[in-house]
């Protein structure tokens, strides 16, 4: 079975049965790899590494990239993991303990790294903002501040009068930030504060700020203001969010939270502290948002807002990671890594711990995501790592490549040939191996379109007893390579020579055709140019009156051009139109239509009463045909058969009678006019006395011209209804870009020979 460019064709289940791929803990894999570390000066400090896979398995540790020797301060362990007596930020040398160690493993199957562990010094800066005095009206809410950092972040607490603030007052919040809160304050909280900040490396407080309260709770009203609002924030999956409001009025505001995207805060993990603040623990990416904080006044729509923007980062983590595969010698080898998390991370590969440098058969693809190795060696068997990064953390992950060796296989498939046999189909023909075919259990066969890239490449397998294959459903005019292999128990071969050939032209599909009579002398054809004809150079439209022996044209028509008049035709006559489409193979199937023109008395009116007489004075009258046009909706038109009595001495004849006239057909405002009907695809009626022999005679003469479904049977003695077309307006061709050859000739319009 074939398939299209570009769909890949699974290989037969015992094929892929032959290449199985290996189990990753058989190579090398980290049971435990180090973690990120904040370290306390001149303490022991160890890095944990545990490694699983086949042994013997050598570790050793990197710091900045740098192999790290073992020395009085540092060495290993015999599980692998890294022992610093004595930490420091900073030596004698000038070195430092501080940077980001990797942990190494190599055993005989290559050589894995881990992921980064970034080793920074504990420390406890200076305070960058001290907490300020302040004067507070009594019933007013107060605010201190202080600000330190460290690593790790140091927990503050705070003092009044050198002793800890009770945390059991309800009127007094301590947030981790480093602020104090205190509502409604009384003449009994004032006092000297001070705040203390602690972490592993120190403890620190400091300067101190005094609380004065002044007068009496007042009841003047007051307008709701926001002291203080929400900051901005970035942090990490996982931890809290502080997100301050503090509001003062009177009455007291009442504060509210909302999100400035309208979506939901929700309440899972969601805690207020003290009179307004917002704490949203073990963020998630869907917390990232703008939060707005809100005072309002009780019972009123006043109010005040302030808002500020929290940013959750999120570590990479894989999606997918690569797997370990087998692949014989000269074949393809894909890896696959995924990895998402906030901001999006940054993707390396490793071989053998190296950063792996894309070359003519190594691409990278897809932002990183994908390695593909092309026609793999012995030197590409390695260990593969994808290490996903970002700034809030670091991940790896690991596969091998095993390149199955040719020993014993079966040689590459000799004398690939293959020949075009149609516009979509190309012949692969090949002959068998030159060694080790006794083992043949089958053949696949690559086949790639050129202008695509090296994994647009799609297979076919093929039985051991076939030596050729019909590849179908390919592009017309496109170029395609194939090459094959022979497939063996122990696995593939090498591929055989390339072969090349190019699929045939493909000739334009019809056109489809529309006629439109301009008058009783004047038709003109319409067609459309989609895009289903395929490529095609132009249109050529041929016509001529009905027995002609010989078309007139053909008329060149260029491609963008989509009608064509025809003039100076024999109002009597009736004609046939064909046109086809042409491009550089040749000519396309052609539409063929059928118009005829009468020229019609002026006396006619629409929808008169059809009676019949007899006329023995001209018995060789033509027969009339009674046609009506209605243009944009479907219309009727009775066949109406009258005696006229005193006009030129003539009976128009319907039926029991061989002669007849020319009948009228007025348009729908009942003024007299010339005109003429496509007939292709439209009934058409007559009546008909099967007693009259010329009668006889001249229906079948239409239905010779016309087929079957358009010319109807007589209803008996009555008339036959004739039903048109809706005929779309479309603009006349330009004289300048119409060309003729043969036996037409090109002038402002196209004539036709007057017959006699």
């Amino acid at each position: 079975m074939a398939v299209g460019p570009g769909r890949v064709l699974p290989l037969p289940l015992l094929l892929l049965l032959l290449v199985p791929d290996t189990g990753h803990s058989a190579e090398l894999a980290f049971f435990i790899e180090p973690s990120d570390v904040i370290a306390v000066q001149e303490q022991p400090l160890m890095l944990t590494c545990q490694v699983d896979g086949s042994q013997p398995i050598t570790t050793t540790w990197r710091r900045n990239g740098t192999l790290l020797l073992d020395s009085e301060n540092n060495f290993m362990l015999p599980n692998g993991s890294l022992v610093i007596v004595k930490f420091q930020k900073t030596k004698s040398d000038g070195s430092s303990d501080e940077g980001d160690y990797e942990c190494v493993a190599q055993n005989h199957f290559g050589l894995l790294v881990s992921r980064k562990a970034k080793v920074l010094a504990a420390t406890m800066g200076d305070f960058q903002v001290h907490p300020q005095s302040i004067l507070v009206e009594e019933g007013d809410a107060g605010r201190f501040q202080c600000q330190i950092h460290g690593l790790p972040e140091p927990v503050i607490s705070w003092e009044k009068n050198g002793a800890p603030v009770n945390p059991a007052d309800k009127r007094y919040t301590l947030l981790p930030t480093g602020v104090l809160q205190i509502s409604g304050i009384r003449v009994e909280d004032s006092g000297v504060f001070r705040c203390v900040a602690r972490n592993i490396a120190n403890v620190k407080r400091s300067l101190e700020a005094s609380l004065t309260v002044s007068g009496s709770h007042s009841a003047v009203y007051k307008e709701p203001t926001i002291l203080v609002g929400p900051e901005n924030l970035t942090l990490t999956v996982h931890q809290t969010a502080i997100l301050e409001c503090v509001a003062t009025g009177y009455p007291q505001p009442i504060v509210s939270w909302s999100r400035l995207d309208g979506r939901p805060i929700g309440v899972e993990g969601i805690q207020v502290l003290g009179s307004g603040n917002l704490m949203i623990s073990d963020l998630s990416v869907q917390h990232s948002g703008v939060y707005v904080c809100a005072a309002n006044k009780p019972g009123t729509r006043v109010r005040r807002t302030a808002q500020g923007h929290l940013v959750v980062q999120a570590p990479a983590a894989f999606v997918q990671s690569p797997q370990s595969i087998s692949r014989p010698l000269g074949t393809t080898a894909l890896f696959t890594c995924l990895a998402q998390g906030e901001p999006l991370p940054q993707i390396t590969w490793l071989k053998n711990g190296q950063v792996l440098q894309p070359s003519s058969h190594v691409k990278l693809k897809n932002n990183n995501s994908t390695l593909v190795i092309y026609g793999i060696s012995q030197e590409d068997e390695a260990i593969y790592q994808c290490i996903a990064e970002n700034s809030a953390g670091s991940t790896q992950a690991s596969a091998h490549l095993t390149v199955l060796l040719s020993d014993g296989l079966p040689g590459p498939p000799q004398d690939v040939r293959a020949v075009a046999v149609s516009a979509t189909t190309i012949q692969v023909s090949w002959n068998e191996p030159l060694h080790n075919t006794q083992d043949i259990i089958g053949y696949v066969l690559h086949i790639r379109r050129t202008t695509d890239p090296f994994e647009m490449e799609y297979q076919e397998a093929v039985g051991k007893g076939t030596l050729q294959q019909l590849v179908g459903d390919l592009e017309p005019s496109s170029s395609y390579s194939f090459y094959v292999k022979a497939y063996s128990s122990r696995g593939a071969s090498k591929p055989s020579d390339l072969a090349v050939a190019k699929t045939l032209g493909e000739v334009p599909a019809s056109p489809s055709l529309f006629i439109k009579v301009l008058n009783s002398t004047s038709i003109q054809a319409m067609w459309e140019a989609s895009s289903r004809l395929g490529t095609h150079s132009g249109f050529k439209l041929y016509y001529r009156k009905l027995h002609a022996s010989r078309f007139i044209g053909p008329l060149l028509v260029p491609s963008n051009v989509t009608n064509l008049n025809l003039t100076q035709l024999d109002r009597f006559g009736v004609y046939e139109v064909k046109l086809l489409a042409y491009n550089q193979y040749g000519d396309g199937n052609s539409t063929v239509r059928f118009v005829s023109l009468r020229e019609t008395g002026s006396h006619a009116v629409l929808n008169s009463p059809c009676e019949c007489g007899k006329d023995e004075q001209d018995r060789t009258t033509t027969p009339g045909i009674v046609i009506g046009i209605h243009i944009g909706v479907t219309c009727i038109v009775f066949c109406v058969i009258f005696i006229m009595f005193g006009y030129r001495g003539r009976l128009v004849m319907c039926s029991h009678a061989p002669n007849h006239m020319p009948a009228n057909t007025a348009s729908q405002n009942h003024s007299p006019v010339h005109t003429g009907v496509a007939v292709s695809n439209r009934m058409l009626g007559e009546c008909n006395d099967s007693s009259s022999p010329e009668k006889s005679s001249k229906n079948k003469e239409l239905q010779r011209l016309f087929s079957e479904a358009a010319v109807q049977g007589a209803l008996g003695n009555g008339c036959q209804v004739l039903s048109s077309l809706d005929i779309p307006q479309v603009s006349t061709l330009p004289m300048e870009e119409l060309t003729i050859s043969e036996e037409a000739r090109c002038s402002q319009t196209v004539p036709a020979p007057k017959d006699g």
